[in-house]
């Protein structure tokens, strides 16, 4: 009897929404409507559903259209959610009325079971703690280190020699894979002191990723649910998606609990050991919760693993349609000594610019949100009630107009450069003010990594295109198609041939 009024429960939301749609003569918008239609009580359910699988996109043309890069969008039952590309939102929401919004309640509670109180799922003197604790990896001994060290030893080690035997023998990779493999073995190594030996001839099988792929996959769709309680009853039953989200979980949490037991075990036998990595300054401080530091583990996993892993993936990609762009990087990176190597990626300005450029177009992380702790207005004049979830949209500010000029569409890194008085030829980077620009975030919670991430990339950028060309295998003119879960993808992966670059 119990059971049966559970699945009640369950079928009662769509039973609901399908009366509601008769009784007010609803029929799904049309596409060549500019806005979706909204409707009593439902809202714009029909045009959510609709553009579920391309929410990015979908919600980036609402804004393009909008005359104040902002959009209201209406959910069932009243709730609103606010997209906004405008630079001037951004700087208020981020910045100078940071304390006024925080994370948002549904995002904590949808994504607790794979972030649990990480980093990235808290506010507050959590938040505080771990981002205090993290940026002792940031300053410029620890940067150095991580470059000459755990970057160059898994570029010359592991991503060099795979890709050339890949080019000898004309095999076709998944860039998007290896490229994941390679970034997972970096912060593994620099954050625990840990590695996992992803990257190596046989690829294994990575139990963990696939599971940590699934899981924030399954996640992002309950944000996507047009009626919350349904997952929440499938979790309570412990049935269909819920359940398998359960299961990966449990591998996730097992792998960094795995890395976790392993880091005490070394500090128990060696207590006087100075903490040389981010788990064992995390472990040193005291802190005996295990599920909250591996809820830490976990997140920093996410932030080294696949935000790199995404901003190279879409680069090498709009490198192979833009060649005079990639002739432009290669000719910097040869006029590089090579050594030493941490001075030599610093100061790879046109490599810097590019990379910029591709992140401009295909941010690691489209989309955020932040929920208002009070009534607001904002300075194009949106209403926001207490409550509102508020949408930073850093793939529409990418391909705005009003803040890239008409030739937005176009692969440019000069866009980012200016000439050097006095230094003929020489090129000066001009960065852009990171509410414009806010592919790292902004404000008190702007990414504490990103001058790692730059090293990172800039390095694996000249390691490999000093020695190779990446080249699609799809047919010219075909776009990878965009996808996004927690950070962004190319769905079904980046097939390449990997050729021998001639000197």
């Amino acid at each position: 009897m119990e059971f049966t009024a559970s699945l009640l429960l369950l079928f009662l939301p769509p039973l609901l929404f399908l009366l509601l749609a008769f009784l007010n003569g609803c029929q799904p918008s049309s596409h060549s409507e500019k806005f979706p239609k909204i409707y009593p009580v439902i809202g714009s359910i029909f045009a959510l559903v609709a553009n579920k699988k391309r929410r990015i996109q979908w919600t980036s043309n609402l804004i393009q259209i909008s005359p104040s890069a902002t959009y209201v969008l209406h959910r069932p039952f009243g709730l609103r959610v606010v997209f906004t590309g405008n630079p001037a939102n951004v700087h208020h929401i981020l910045k100078t009325h940071f304390s006024s919004y925080q994370k948002v309640d549904e995002f904590q509670t949808t994504f607790r079971d794979v972030l649990g109180d990480g980093i990235f799922n808290v506010d507050g003197d959590s938040w505080k703690f771990q981002r205090q604790i993290a940026s002792h990896e940031f300053n410029t001994k620890s940067l150095q280190k991580f470059v000459e060290t755990v970057v160059d030893m898994e570029l010359n080690d592991r991503l060099i020699p795979f890709l050339s035997e890949a080019a000898r023998k004309g095999t076709i990779l998944d860039m998007q894979d290896i490229l994941q493999r390679f970034a997972f073995d970096n912060i593994c190594m620099i954050a625990f002191g840990y590695d996992p030996k992803s990257l190596t001839p046989y690829l294994p099988e990575q139990k963990f990723a696939q599971a940590f792929e699934e899981a924030t996959k399954l996640s992002i769709e309950r944000l996507l649910i047009p009626f919350p309680i349904i997952w929440k009853i499938k979790c309570k039953l412990d049935i269909g998606s819920e359940k398998r989200l359960r299961i990966v979980v449990s591998k996730v949490r097992e792998f960094a609990r795995k890395i976790v037991k392993e880091k005490q075990e070394q500090l128990r036998k060696s207590p006087s050991l100075e903490p040389a990595d981010l788990l064992c300054r995390i472990l040193s401080s005291g802190h005996a919760d295990e599920e909250f530091v591996i809820d830490i583990v976990i997140s920093f996993i996410l932030a080294g693993r696949d935000t790199t892993s995404a901003a190279l993936t879409w680069y090498f990609w709009l490198l192979s349609g833009n060649p005079h762009v990639e002739n432009e990087v290669v000719q910097e990176i040869r006029g590089k000594s090579g050594s030493p190597v941490y001075e030599d990626v610093k100061d790879m300005v046109y490599t810097h610019a590019s990379l910029c450029e591709s992140m401009r177009l295909y941010p690691p992380v489209p989309l955020d949100s932040r929920q208002a702790t009070v009534d607001d207005i904002l300075p194009d004049g949106t209403a926001i009630k207490k409550g509102t979830r508020v949408a930073y949209h850093a793939y529409a500010m990418g391909r705005s107009e009003k803040i890239w000029g008409p030739d937005w569409a176009e692969f440019r890194p000069e866009r980012w450069l200016e000439k050097v008085d006095g230094a003929a030829g020489k090129w000066g980077f001009v960065g852009r003010d990171s509410s414009a620009y806010p592919v790292f975030h902004a404000g008190p919670r702007i990414c504490l990594g990103r001058e790692m991430a730059f090293l990172q990339m800039k390095r694996v950028v000249s390691g490999v295109l000093r020695r190779f060309r990446v080249v699609p295998v799809a047919e010219k003119g075909i776009k990878p198609r965009f996808v996004a879960y927690l950070t962004s993808k190319m769905e079904g992966g980046f097939p390449v041939r990997i050729e021998d670059r001639e000197e």
